[in-house]
């Protein structure tokens, strides 16, 4: 027995004696165990360093860590188990004594352990076996050797009671063990003493190099630390993280294959009953759950370690150390540095396990979401379309569906181990306390437990007050939108106070919604806080009433530190039970929608049928030339039927599509189709015609198969079955390139596509779009006038090579001449000379002369069919009816040619001023991009690194200023106060539970009272705190809003020109949003954690000073770790809600565009790319999700070595007189740093990302308004200014930025009071910028006109009137919109004396509410024409003394425009009237007319002198436009 204790500095015979044998000799074995170590040190190293291992991969591996050998986890795990028991080993050893031969051989042990991992990690990378060779012969030696040891334990009779024995033993089995794992990978890759080894490639997916989400794949470490996005999250300060640097997902994770796990498990069900998505998600995705669980069952177990160490350590050090210490030390863990260690070792596991079950749980959660996209999208594609056309099924049902619903199971999943796992972490708690305080513990406890329905209550309640929140924020989104919309309307008639005091009012009940919001969510943030509190105040006092006695210090700080674990769960658990709740809704939705009547399983197009067209068709005619130069008027008594044109090559049959005693609803048992019978001829024009509501586009649609069939049969021919160019009536367009939109899909064709191109009138509409054809167009791109959507959605019909083609009323947003082209270029062309079938609905009989069929409609049901000679001959009531009809088109024709002409004119003209003021702000913006490229340039790179990484100290601080500096010194002041509390209350319980205290004479009676009150100040501080942030985040909202609203409305007109109008909505919805709602809870949690982690700091300082010195690397870490973590973070959520937006425009684009894309068969082609955008948006949320994890896991071990080196300074001071009870003060606040570290940085990461929303308001308060006050003061204008109506123009120049040319160039006009003038001129000359200068929206910066306007108040433009075509755009009362600001003097007499002479008068009278009838969003309740009038009837109220009217009679009919024209004259007699005219026509009587070109006035004269002379150009324009 001596001899195996004693051996090194004490030179005894005994020690070195070996005559009883060498074995029996505790030092020569001791010295035997260093030779394995040894052994693969001496054979390790040289090949570690040499690299050779790494040179000759067989495979080549672009990653770092892939091929993983047989047993490769359960290798890490007890490679991991034999450090652990090694550390031990050497503890034991230098407590024992200072003998080196007992902890020498643990220490080469631990080295040779860790260089056995990094050794077999080299091969397993390199995919080279055979040196393992050299790790089975060291496990085998180091086996042997520890058995040795082991024996010879065992003879001496050192037995279980001893630690020796217990760690030799264990030594025994790992090494054991890590033999057999050795073993077992020789036997399956047989690559020594077999003849064929097994040859190995890496998984499939990192065969491919786009896939870069590498944690399936890498080694336990990794995956325990993430140390694998070390190289992203480190490169991302460098450069921003972009989706290319996140690459593709791993096969396991891509959306289709978890599509296809739900799918079968779902599938599976549907054979004995109704399918439960419930269930099938439990099949698909059951199994990493309960993996999770268990990690999260181990974690919560571990956290009970916090706690029970605490305990030992305090209890140990209130006892007396024994003076002599045995031989052999028993198996003890009472000793408080292997108690701190064994904390540490706790801290560490339970952290890995409980961010490995929350990485479990998330994956599950995207893969769960990503299958149920799939799920979802591939029931649109097969959804039957009468569910969408009843209503049964609604576009916004669907989006719900994919952003919300999926969204709250995926949540549900993310919390759903919580479910099972807090209930046994509450009960493992409450039993703990009992065992430490009795009685009083179940009273403390049944404290939080009766209000946690209180915090239930109060969830609850946030989501009803949210949910009004939301409706308020949508009314006042609506009112700033129509506003913005109809900003030009507001500044003409200076009416923006009186409409920004209506959008203030909603926003003011807002604001009484949010501040409800702001009082829950003060009031959760409260119990959550407080709760501990009264738990750990009603405990102490009962426990000093019951017992009569003091808790000893350590069960009062180990029930404090069993207190703070409580909580979490407890305040969690009503959470996750809302989420569960919602989950059920979410499901129950989900299974109803995937219930959901189906369109039939491609039961169109099917049959073959060889039928010959002579059983529909009776008269074969001659040909005509049909002259394409004038193609306006057609007769239709002096044609005859063009031929038949030959078939197609790959078309034998003469009939392309039959239908059979069709009976076709939409939904109803009522038929809207009834008894069709039609037969469409292949290669042929067929034309549908009838009134609007006959059922002709249900026709297109039954035969398509989109209708739901009651009887009767659709035949299609062999070879068109397949897809069908489909144009539908109302445009639908991809949010995609104007190529991709016409493309769609199919290989791009360089000729073809300019034929279709220039068929379709494209190319002038193409040019003007900023990237050409490259432009993104749809709802996320250029917003297109309805007439260029048209003809993009005709173009792709056209350009696909499918042998028949549908055109749904291709021409009704079209002018005349562009139908035309169209026609004549497009369907009769292109579409006829590539022999292709043509079916085309229209209104326009004027083309009835070229179809070659012609099916008439009424009512749902056939009327005719046949050719126009056949029905000339058969139906000649029909025939004259269509005559009738055309002559009146013929009528209208020239005036609507004038009309269209200006139409398709005003359009592009709309589309090139939008890019003219954009291109100006661009270039603005370029210039700025430039500057700061070579600022950035000159600075070297970590410059930019360190700009990237800069918390914006700025933006927080114009955030906390514009919430009142009250408020924030009331926050400020109140949480120091309230965490100066927090640690006044436990170093009080300090005090009171110390046995050496200074204060140890005075009683309990003492002690209680002053413990109340603080509890009681703590309480009330937790309220005061929690309210002063969220109504400081409330105050800040409401001056933001409130000044961000006043600069926008009172910005001048050019600032609309070139900010886009989306831009500017994204300030007042999702920014005021993120400011409304976000910032304080944000702000609230990142004080609180700081605050928290700073007390903790300072109480561990206090009690032992010798920490700070450990403080600093700390500090550091933690510093370098929050800065690199940020910066990843902000970049991979930009890119998390970049990937979003187009995942969910898919989803509802598709759902639009359902009958197109069922029609062009390119549901293949559509689901992929739902595939593509799922796994983008998943790929970016598991990054950013991998990357929380990341950094979680660097500060919760930070955490720990906090909690480990507080610990051993405690138990090292614990020596000088520092008192037990300050020990245990000190580990309950190192305890809670863990809990908080992470908070700090996430808190920080997410308040970077919102200020970003405060930063954009603020760039847009700092628009210069116009000058509302002008240089002239209102009382110096006369009161009744302008008196007679005169205009003087002097050399007036005009711009429309000081960036941009003139637009008007020196002009010198003067206007007699009364005169009726009329301005003309092309299109872009100038016109409407004059009239504008009027009203100083532009910039005069020359000369000036009239009363020198640029120097008048806005407010007094009131007194000039100015009709233009804007329309009604405000959602108001008619009396309100035609004058609001007069709405107390304006009687409803003069308003309707002012409708009447504007013609409306009858229109207004029949409408429900008369006066108070009121004006949709954008005037949508009145025609275009209806909308103009109104316009007018505005100027007559207002009795101006000048009216200048611009495009005011563009969209009226002649008859109208005639009486309107004499109105005019008569009501404004003695007015002066300026007629800006884009028909020449309407200013024909004119005392004075002025001819603009090219922003110069070049004629001005009376209309009758100026048309005398034949060159002048004022007759050209006449001459053109007649």
């Amino acid at each position: 027995m001596a001899g195996l204790s004693f051996c090194g500095n004490n030179v005894t015979k005994n020690a070195y004696s070996v005559d009883t044998g060498m074995l029996n000799n505790g030092c020569f074995v001791d010295a035997l165990n260093l030779v394995p170590h040894v052994f693969l040190l001496f054979i390790t190293f040289p090949i570690l360093f040499i690299g050779w291992g790494s040179q000759s991969s067989k495979v080549q591996i672009h990653h770092n860590t892939w091929l993983h050998f047989p047993g490769h986890n359960l290798r890490w795990i007890l490679t991991f188990t034999l450090l652990f028991v090694h550390v031990c080993e050497i503890a034991e050893g230098i407590m024992d004594t200072n003998h080196l031969h007992l902890f020498m051989p643990a220490f080469m042990g631990f080295i040779a352990a860790t260089t056995s991992v990094v050794y077999y990690h080299n091969i397993e990378t390199s995919n080279f076996p055979k040196l393992l060779l050299a790790l089975f012969i060291y496990w085998v030696l180091a086996f042997i050797t520890k058995s040795i040891k082991l024996w010879k334990f065992a003879e001496y009779g050192v037995g279980v009671l001893h630690l020796r024995f217990c760690i030799t033993a264990l030594l025994v089995v790992l090494y054991g063990l890590l033999m057999a794992v050795e073993i077992n990978v020789i036997r399956v890759r047989r690559y020594v003493f077999f003849a064929n080894p097994q040859k190995v490639k890496p998984p499939e997916d990192l065969q491919d190099l786009g896939v870069r989400f590498l944690q399936p794949f890498v080694n336990l470490l990794s995956k325990a630390t993430y140390w694998w996005m070390n190289p992203l999250i480190i490169g991302a300060h460098k450069r921003p993280i972009e989706l290319k640097k996140i690459g593709k997902l791993p096969i396991a994770m891509r959306a289709l294959t978890n599509y296809l796990k739900l799918k079968d498990a779902y599938e599976d069900q549907r054979v004995k009953k109704a399918p439960s998505i419930w269930r099938s998600m439990y099949r698909a995705f059951g199994r990493p759950i309960l993996l999770s669980s268990t990690f999260r069952y181990l974690a919560d177990l571990l956290g009970f370690a916090g706690p029970l160490c605490i305990y030992g350590i305090v209890e140990h050090l209130n006892k007396k150390p024994a003076s002599t210490a045995p031989l052999f030390p028993t198996l003890s863990l009472s000793q408080p540095p292997l108690l701190a260690v064994l904390l540490f070792l706790a801290l560490v596991l339970q952290r890995t396990f409980l961010q490995a079950s929350y990485y479990v749980t998330i994956e599950t959660g995207i893969n769960l979401r990503g299958a149920l996209l799939a799920m979802i999208y591939n029931k649109i594609l097969r959804l039957s379309t009468s569910n969408m056309s009843m209503g049964e099924m609604t576009l916004g049902q669907i989006n719900n569906l994919v952003a919300i619903e999926t969204n709250q199971l995926m949540w549900f999943l993310f919390l759903c181990p919580n479910l099972w796992a807090m209930p046994v972490q509450i009960v493992m708690g409450v039993i703990l306390l009992y065992y430490l305080l009795g009685t009083s513990a179940l009273i403390g406890a049944s404290v939080i437990v009766l209000l946690a329905p209180v915090q239930y209550l109060i969830a609850t309640k946030l989501a009803d007050t949210q949910k009004s929140t939301l409706d308020q924020s949508t009314e006042r989104l609506k009112k700033t939108t129509e506003i913005l919309k109809g900003i030009k309307l507001l500044k003409l008639y200076a009416w923006e106070n009186i409409f920004c005091d209506s959008v203030e009012d909603t926003r003011g009940k807002e604001l009484t919604s949010l501040r409800t919001f702001a009082l829950y969510t003060s009031m959760s943030i409260f119990m959550n806080a407080a709760i501990p509190i009264a738990a750990v105040l009603v405990t102490f006092v009962s426990h000093a009433l019951i017992n009569k006695s003091k808790p000893s210090s350590s069960e009062a700080f180990a029930a404090l530190a069993l207190f703070h674990i409580l909580v979490t769960p407890l305040f969690l658990l009503s959470t996750v039970v809302r989420f569960a709740v919602k989950a059920m809704v979410s499901v129950q939705k989900l299974g109803e929608f995937l219930q959901s009547d189906e369109i039939g399983d491609d039961s169109w197009r099917n049959g073959d049928m060889s039928v010959s067209l002579e059983a529909c068709k009776k008269h074969p005619g001659a040909t005509k030339a049909i002259n394409r130069k004038q193609p306006l008027l057609y007769q239709m008594d002096s044609y005859e039927q063009p031929t038949r044109r030959p078939l197609r090559p790959n078309e034998t049959e003469d009939v392309a599509v039959k239908v059979n005693s069709g009976f076709f609803t939409w939904g109803s048992n009522l038929s809207t189709l009834s008894d069709i019978n039609i037969c469409i001829p292949t290669g042929q024009l067929t034309m549908i015609v009838g009134q609007v509501g006959c059922g002709k586009s249900s026709l297109l649609l039954a035969m398509l198969g989109e209708m739901q069939t009651l009887s009767g049969k659709v035949y299609w021919s062999n070879k068109n079955r397949y897809s069908v160019g489909y144009a539908t009536q109302k445009s639908w367009l991809l949010n995609a390139t104007v190529e991709d939109n016409i493309t769609f899909g199919s290989p791009f064709n360089k000729q073809r596509y300019k034929t279709v191109i220039d068929a379709c009138s494209l190319q002038p509409d193409v040019d003007l779009l900023p990237f050409g054809d490259q432009t993104e167009i749809g709802e996320r791109g250029i917003n297109l006038s309805g007439g260029q959507r048209q003809r993009i959605c005709v173009a792709r019909a056209l350009y696909q090579n499918t042998n028949i083609v549908f055109l749904d009323d291709p021409f009704s947003a079209l002018d005349i001449h562009l139908s035309d082209h169209l026609m004549q270029e497009g369907i009769l062309k292109f579409l006829q000379d590539d022999k292709r079938t043509v079916v085309l609905v229209t209104h326009k009989l004027q083309y009835l002369i070229h179809a070659d069929w012609i099916i008439a409609m009424k009512d749902g049901s056939v009327l005719r069919e046949g050719t126009l000679k056949d029905i000339q001959t058969h139906d000649v009531e029909l025939y004259e009816h269509w005559k009738t009809l055309m002559n009146r088109q013929d009528q209208e024709l020239e005036k609507d040619t004038e009309i269209d002409n200006c139409q398709t004119a005003l359009e592009r003209k709309t589309l090139r001023r939008a890019f003219y003021s954009r291109e100006a702000k661009n270039q603005v913006d370029d210039d700025e991009e430039e500057e700061e490229e070579e600022e950035e340039d000159d600075d070297n790179m970590s410059t930019t690194t360190s700009r990237r990484s800069k918390i914006p100290w700025r933006v927080c601080w114009q955030y906390l200023s514009s919430g009142g500096f009250l408020m924030v010194f009331l926050m400020v002041f109140s949480k120091l106060l309230k965490h100066s509390v927090m640690v006044a209350i436990d170093y009080w319980l300090a005090e009171w539970t110390a046995k050496g205290n200074l204060l140890a004479g005075l009683p309990d009676s003492y002690y209680v009272p002053v413990f109340i009150i603080l509890c009681g100040a703590g309480i009330a501080l937790c309220l005061i705190t929690s309210l002063t942030v969220e109504f400081l985040g409330l105050s800040a909202a409401t001056n933001l809003h409130h000044n961000l609203l006043n600069k926008i409305i009172h910005a001048p007109i050019r600032f609309f020109d070139v900010t886009p109008l989306g831009q500017i909505l994204n300030r007042f919805s999702a920014d005021t949003n993120i400011i409304d709602q976000h910032i304080p809870p944000t702000l609230e949690s990142l004080t609180r954690s700081t605050l928290l982690c700073l007390s903790a700091i300072g109480v561990i300082a206090f009690v032992t000073p010798s920490f700070l010195i450990a403080l600093i690397p700390l500090a550091v870490s933690f510093y370098f770790i929050q800065k690199y973590f940020r910066v990843a973070s902000k970049d991979l959520q930009d890119l998390d809600d970049s990937t979003q937006l187009p995942l969910l425009c898919h989803f509802s684009e598709t759902a639009e565009g359902l009958t197109t894309i069922r029609a062009f068969r390119h549901e293949s082609r559509f689901k992929q790319k739902m595939l593509e955008l799922t796994d983008t948006n998943n790929t970016a949320y598991l990054f950013l999700s991998a990357a929380n994890r990341w950094l979680e896991v660097r500060t919760d071990y930070l955490g720990a070595v906090i909690v480990l080196t507080a610990a051993v300074a405690s138990i090292w001071s614990s020596g000088k007189n520092l008192p037990s009870s300050m020990v245990g003060l000190g580990l309950t606040y190192a305890l809670t740093v863990t809990n908080y570290l992470n908070w700090v940085v996430r808190n920080l990461a997410d308040l970077e990302v919102q200020m970003a929303a405060v930063k954009k308001v603020n760039s847009f308060l700092s628009t210069e308004s116009e000058n509302y006050e002008g240089s002239m003061d209102t009382s110096q204008v006369p009161e009744d200014w302008p008196q007679h109506g005169e205009i003087k123009i002097q050399d007036l120049c005009v711009r429309y930025d000081p960036l941009l040319k003139p637009v008007l160039k020196h002009v010198n006009v003067y206007i007699n009071p009364g005169q009726k003038v009329g301005i003309c001129g092309r299109t872009g000359s100038g016109k409407s910028s004059l009239s504008l200068a009027f009203f100083n929206m532009v910039d005069v910066f020359e000369g000036y006109s009239g009363f020198s306007l640029s120097s008048l108040p806005l407010s007094l433009s009131l007194s000039l009137s100015l009709s233009l075509s804007l329309s009604l755009s405000l959602s108001v009362p008619l009396c309100l919109s035609l004058c609001p600001s007069l709405q107390r003097t304006c009687t409803d007499d003069r308003l309707w004396e002012a409708l009447e002479i504007a013609q409306l008068k009858n229109m207004v009278k029949a409408l429900t509410g008369g006066l108070d009838a009121v004006v949709t969003e954008g005037g949508e309740n009145f025609s275009v024409g209806q909308r103009q009038l109104f316009c007018l009837a505005r100027a007559f109220v207002r009795k101006s003394s000048i009216l200048i009217m611009d495009e005011a009679t563009a969209s009226i009919d002649m008859a109208t425009e005639n009486v309107l024209q004499k109105v005019v004259m008569t009501a404004f007699a003695d007015r002066t009237v300026v007629t800006i005219a884009h028909l020449v026509s309407s200013i024909l009587e004119a005392e004075q007319v002025l001819v603009f070109s090219a922003g110069q006035l070049v004629e001005c004269d009376s209309a009758v002198n100026l048309l005398a002379q034949q060159d002048s150009l004022f007759s050209v324009l006449v001459r053109t436009h007649k």
